[in-house]
């Protein structure tokens, strides 16, 4: 069988560049040959943490690439095609899925986690997972359009309208990308919040009308005066941090609606002064999960290639930290070993 070079998770702190078999294409499959991959948050703790579902496995799920050879029956996408990669593999039979909350399907697999992803040459994937784009679409372009989804979603899970104050409380990858959700849907004072100058500085040059460093004495008075002692009618957590999630509680206006899209990574809890806020403020709390909707693989991918396409979705140098040769993957996740170095996207190339 013939080989490929890949990015193999052994063990914990263990990712090692080798050969593996290449995959082959099997009726309803398509062969995507890599250009990048982006590095997830969710990753790290995949090769730095315990989180990894199994060892050897080949992470990678924010990819793009070429078409290079498709299975039997399949007619959406040809061999020279650039695709992004869809990495959820939702069962298509529960009753989430019958409803088009594919998010919710109870038996999933997913590229990168519980099946091999795209920190190789070659990823093999569903026909449904592999999302065309334009040529006029970089691939750097094509390596976000997961979480600029993720993004997208998270801004639908409430009932978002124009005209309106918006708090974004972190300013990675995700924040960024529904920062300027928020701001192409209308947003009429956009603030994003962080506690990295630099990154307050990209996204006032991706759209938004202000920037808070919340790391900062008296940085609550400055939201507030910003809208008129209201605070927010909408706000999105996305870092999972729990100084922004109370934060949201604090900035939230009267009636406003506050969606959390970042993953908590330990224990939360609010004091009985924190929580009223919900009580009294009356504003409404929901929850992001991934960025899926019917029809499959939903308007939030549609939305992503159309406005990446017409510019308005704002490709900035400044959101890729670095571009890693697949050969030094084991050098990226070291660098995510010292808090704060890595500001910004990390894209694993797999041509380089």
């Amino acid at each position: 069988m013939a080989t490929m070079k890949a990015g193999v998770v052994h063990a914990k702190y263990d990712i090692r560049y080798e050969d593996i078999d290449k995959p082959e294409p099997k009726a309803g499959e398509v062969l995507v040959k890599v250009k990048y991959t982006g590095i997830c948050g969710s990753d790290v703790p995949r090769v730095n943490g315990d989180a990894c579902h199994f060892f050897p496995n080949v992470l990678g799920h924010e990819f793009s690439g070429t078409v290079a050879a498709v299975g039997e029956g399949v007619t959406s996408v040809a061999p020279g095609d650039r695709v992004a990669g869809v990495p959820l593999v939702p069962c298509m039979e529960c009753e989430d899925c019958q409803k088009g909350d594919y998010s919710l399907c109870k038996h999933y697999s997913f590229i990168g986690s519980r099946q091999f992803g795209s920190f190789a040459e070659y990823v093999c994937v569903p026909e449904r997972c592999a999302f065309k784009f334009d040529d006029d679409v970089t691939f750097e372009k094509g390596a976000l359009f997961e979480p600029a989804t993720v993004a997208l979603h998270g801004l639908q899970r409430v009932d978002y309208k124009g005209g309106k104050t918006v708090a974004i409380l972190g300013g990675g990858t995700i924040g960024l990308f529904v920062a300027q959700w928020a701001k192409i849907f209308g947003a009429r004072e956009l603030t994003v919040f962080d506690i990295v100058d630099e990154r307050l500085e990209l996204a006032k040059k991706l759209g938004a009308t202000s920037g808070i460093n919340s790391g900062k004495e008296g940085y609550m008075d400055e939201a507030m005066a910003l809208t008129d002692g209201k605070g927010y009618d909408y706000v999105f957590e996305t870092a999972g941090n729990t100084i922004t999630m109370k934060m949201a509680f604090e900035l939230a206006a009267n009636k406003a609606q506050v969606c959390f899209v970042g993953t908590p990574t330990r224990e939360l809890s609010f004091s009985i002064a924190e929580w009223e806020n919900m009580n009294r403020k009356e504003f409404t709390l929901t929850g992001s999960w991934m960025s899926y909707s019917n029809p499959w693989p939903g308007n939030e991918w549609v939305n992503v290639a159309h406005f990446f396409k017409t510019g308005q979705l704002i490709y900035d140098e400044a959101l890729v930290f670095k571009k890693v040769p697949l050969s030094k993957i084991d050098t990226a996740f070291e660098m995510y070993k010292t808090p704060g170095m890595v500001k910004g996207k990390i894209l694993i190339d797999s041509e380089a």
